[in-house]
């Protein structure tokens, strides 16, 4: 698909999510990823001290704050990125004190465990459809081999019947969490 038909897409996706977060109640959202991220830990054997890669959202996005401070609480180490002019992504430590440790570079994606990821919209097949910088898609092959990749999504944002455009440098991730539960979707 082109670039001008996957602008198209993204057009009418961040419409939808201007709709959706509309109604929301965000703290509610905030409450229930925790409990719908704290499933897929158990899931998934993650540890404390183990790293997971996260972001702080931004308005619009499904709400990261109570998920990023749970996570600590619970022991886990947690990345978030820094983009970088070349739109790649740097890491650093978030810390229960609301401080920062030093940059960790780029490579420090190859230390997750577990990576949550932003996005617009996740088809049935496991693409990711997110801004549109390529930020992601750059960050996400330095990942060591098996470590699963979950998009947060506000509910409504999933597209399990649509296949969303694929490209050969977009990378299929594993599941989407909303408030509303944790999907997993079946690569074709």
């Amino acid at each position: 698909m082109a670039t001008s038909e996957k602008s198209q897409v993204r057009r009418r996706l961040r419409a939808r999510r201007r709709e959706i977060t509309a109604v929301r109640d965000t703290a509610a959202d905030g409450r229930d990823l925790v409990a719908q991220v704290s499933a897929v830990v158990a899931r998934t054997g993650l540890a404390p001290g183990m790293t997971v890669l996260s972001y702080e959202s931004v308005a619009g996005e499904p709400p990261t704050e109570a998920l990023n401070a749970w996570l600590l609480g619970e022991g886990y180490r947690v990345l978030v990125p820094d983009t970088l002019p070349d739109l790649d992504l740097g890491w650093h430590e978030l810390t229960r004190d609301d401080g920062t440790v030093r940059g960790l570079g780029v490579q420090a994606v190859g230390e997750a465990d577990l990576v949550l990821a932003p996005g617009l919209a996740v088809d049935g097949r496991g693409t990711r459809l997110g801004q549109g910088g390529g930020c992601y898609d750059r960050a996400l092959p330095r990942r060591r081999a098996g470590v699963p990749v979950l998009v947060l999504l506000h509910p409504g944002e999933r597209e399990p019947g649509e296949a969303l455009p694929r490209e050969p440098h977009d990378v299929p991730v594993d599941g989407v969490v909303t408030a509303d539960g944790i999907h997993w979707p079946h690569p074709a």
